[in-house]
């Protein structure tokens, strides 16, 4: 949404982690230049808004340590209730009439006041468009609340926010730096995160619907957590199979009970973009973040909707050393999406 022409940081700020990933270039690819991650403290962030400005801009601080990049300059994204994503028809016109109307066409669909946003658009390329005589925009708006919040803790850690894009098509640019874009197929990229699922239904290079789901990794912690009476640290252990074979069958009990919340979610999702869409035709899921390493979810996302799932990986072109890195590559693969996506950008771009 803004900037200038260098590398970038790419900065995931989620609300159980912060990771940062700095690329540089490789060949016809990338190679992971710095790679950190660090842990959030429980209830910085909630449903996307900041609580702890100083507890989250201390935590960027200490990704920053640990990256050990002169970089200052960043890339950041948002998502939740506070970002629109939506693809709308207008009449064909110039890109100088589109860029002269767009704050005026928006204000149809936009469920703000036009002037507490920050808009963004972008026309669709890779369709087939909208009926004779017009044209197909991915118009995006974010309050500019939201915006401050977020460059505010970024600049308060030392750091300049010079980019600020969606979640949902950072994880498409990681996509489409390590993968073939087959233009006829239509994927749906899934990012399970702690508090929420960004959806990204791309039909070859094309975004053609988004969606954020309120939910998210968390829901199956506190559930163990409920279950089980433990703390919130052992309770995420457990989720990810900590529990011991005599508890294992039980903590598999409480995780399908969410994971069936969290399909519902989805399928609603999917219903609305079948609705909406001129086909119904779903491909494969791509799915990545941490909540998706659950046990049994990528399985029981197959069984439901009856698709391929495979993990989105953002080093299967991209070469990222995690042993050097001292972290563990499959996680490592899983969480970095977004901050991957990010460092793609550059400032200024499109």
């Amino acid at each position: 949404m803004f900037g200038r022409s260098k590398g970038l940081v790419g900065l995931d700020i989620g609300s159980s982690a912060v990771k940062a990933v700095e690329l540089a270039a490789s060949g016809k690819s990338y190679r992971v230049a710095a790679y950190a991650s660090e842990t959030m403290a429980p209830d910085s962030i909630v449903d996307g808004a900041i609580i702890d400005g100083a507890g989250v801009a201390d935590t960027i601080r200490r990704v920053f340590e640990r990256l050990g990049t002169k970089t200052k300059d960043v890339a950041a994204s948002l998502s939740g209730n506070a970002v629109i994503v939506k693809k709308i028809s207008l009449p064909q016109m110039t890109e100088a009439e589109l860029a002269e109307s767009i704050k005026w066409e928006a204000e149809q669909y936009i469920p703000f006041d036009i002037q507490d946003v920050n808009l963004d658009y972008q026309i669709v390329q890779g369709t087939d468009g909208g009926a004779k005589g017009s044209m197909d925009v991915l118009l995006i708006a974010a309050k500019k609340e939201k915006i401050a919040d977020y460059t505010g803790v970024i600049t308060q850690a030392g750091r300049l926010p010079v980019v600020v894009d969606v979640d949902a098509f950072a994880m498409q640019n990681a996509f489409e730096a390590n993968y073939d874009i087959d233009p006829s197929a239509v994927t749906v990229l899934m990012n399970m995160g702690a508090s929420a699922v960004n959806i990204n239904i791309v039909s070859g290079p094309a975004s053609i619907f988004t969606r954020d789901v309120s939910i998210g990794g968390n829901a199956y912690t506190e559930a163990v957590q409920r279950e089980f009476n433990l703390t919130f640290t052992r309770a995420e252990a457990t989720k990810h199979g900590a529990a011991g074979d005599e508890r294992a069958d039980e903590v598999d009990a409480v995780l399908r009970a969410v994971s069936d919340n969290v399909l519902l979610e989805i399928q609603k999702t999917f219903d609305f973009y079948r609705s909406t869409a001129a086909s119904d035709r779903l491909d494969r899921v791509m799915l990545c973040g941490g909540a998706a390493r659950v046990h049994g979810f990528a399985g029981a996302l197959a069984d439901r909707f009856g698709l391929p799932v495979e993990p989105l990986n953002p080093f299967r072109r991209i070469a990222f050393d995690a042993a050097r890195a001292g972290v563990d590559a499959d996680e490592a693969a899983s969480t970095a999406v977004v901050a991957v996506g990010l460092a793609l950008r550059r400032a200024g771009d499109r």
